[in-house]
């Protein structure tokens, strides 16, 4: 009796067949969805490249315009004055100072003159006159490739390598850097110079900043006075050596005297020169310590202003930038002929497609 040998089975190659054209076909699918968008976004700029060459002529109208109401508007409207101060921080008082101006500005945009004149302790017509507040860094690109290079240097070279220059600009708040500026606009000449002077008193009688202040220059007065007595021992030290060394020389002896300076471990044997080198080090130690105690003696401090009266300022500032009224009129009525013509072809599509 013979049996029967059994079937090849073919189910599993048939789906995996199946399997095969499903994933060509999505894979198809995916290419032509990129490949329609690819088509539509080409059609679009087609469409839009012959509807600007089609109302070309309007948007020329629109910027000699713009130019015409840009001069007509410079000669007519008010002038605003706005002066600038230029300021250094010897502390870390950015934060306070960019919370201050925000207050300041937020004053102003609420017309809150009562508060703005009491806060900067100026009359009710100045205190009106103010349109604006403004605080910005003042640093060069040289200046943050060289903080770049600062931080760098304090981090393990591991976490360092996966450090970008752009990534660290991003990271960096703008009150951080030592030198602001800040500028006032208003309607009327007035004198600038008493606001700023709030401003930067209001920072420099800080309770904190005063304290921090205080502990610094004890610290630093502390130090000059360990410095001196160094600097008076390293003087009795050389003539003590020079005493020593003309004796030798009188007895006529070779000059093999040595001296030997105590509090350490090992016994040091200093010659003139050598002597000479540390008095140095230690004079430069106190003219650095001068230093620091003199940055020390303010807070914050202007270092450059054009406070009296301010300056005319006729720039206007769209999207972060600061332009003539000129430029700024063309671009502004182009935009809206721009924006206008378009809703207009919008408006001629929905009725194309309802019909």
């Amino acid at each position: 009796m013979s049996k029967e040998l059994p079937q090849p089975q073919q189910s599993d190659e048939v789906d995996l067949g199946q399997l095969f054209k499903l994933i060509g076909n999505a894979f198809n699918r995916f290419f032509n969805f990129i490949g329609s968008i690819l088509n539509h976004l080409f059609l679009a700029f087609v469409w839009f490249v012959f509807f600007i060459k089609k109302h070309v002529l309007k948007l020329v109208i629109a910027g000699i315009l713009g130019i015409f109401l840009g001069f007509i508007l410079d000669k007519t409207s008010e002038p605003v004055y706005k002066s600038y101060a230029t300021i250094k921080q010897n502390y870390q008082t950015g934060e306070n100072l960019y919370s201050s101006i925000g207050y300041y500005k937020d004053l102003v945009n609420q017309r809150d003159i009562a508060t703005l004149k009491k806060a900067l302790n100026i009359n009710e017509s100045e205190a009106a006159s103010i349109l604006d507040f403004e605080i910005k860094p003042v640093i060069t690109e040289n200046e943050k490739i060289q903080k770049f290079d600062a931080y760098l240097k304090t981090l393990d070279s591991t976490v360092a390598s996966t450090v970008t220059y752009e990534s660290f600009v991003r990271n960096m708040e703008d009150y951080t850097y030592q030198y602001q500026q800040i500028a006032i606009k208003a309607k009327a000449r007035n004198n600038f110079k008493k606001v700023f002077d709030k401003i930067i008193e209001n920072i420099d009688t800080n309770e904190f900043f005063k304290r921090e202040q205080s502990k610094d220059l004890a610290e630093l007065k502390n130090l000059e006075s360990s410095l001196m007595e160094a600097l008076r021992q390293s003087d009795s030290l050389q003539s003590t050596y020079k005493r020593v060394l003309e004796n030798v020389l009188d007895k006529g002896k070779a000059p093999q005297t040595s001296i030997t300076i105590e509090g350490s471990n090992e016994v040091n044997k200093t010659k003139e020169l050598e002597l000479y080198k540390s008095d140095l080090e230690i004079r430069e130690q106190l003219v650095e310590n001068r230093r620091k105690q003199a940055d020390k003696l303010y807070v914050i401090e202007v270092i450059s202003s054009k406070q009296e009266s301010g300056i005319i300022d006729k720039n206007k500032v769209l999207f972060g930038n600061s332009m003539g009224a000129k430029k700024y009129y063309v671009i502004i009525l182009i935009f809206l002929t721009l924006i206008a013509l378009l809703g207009l072809e919008f408006f001629k599509f929905l009725e194309r497609y309802k019909n």
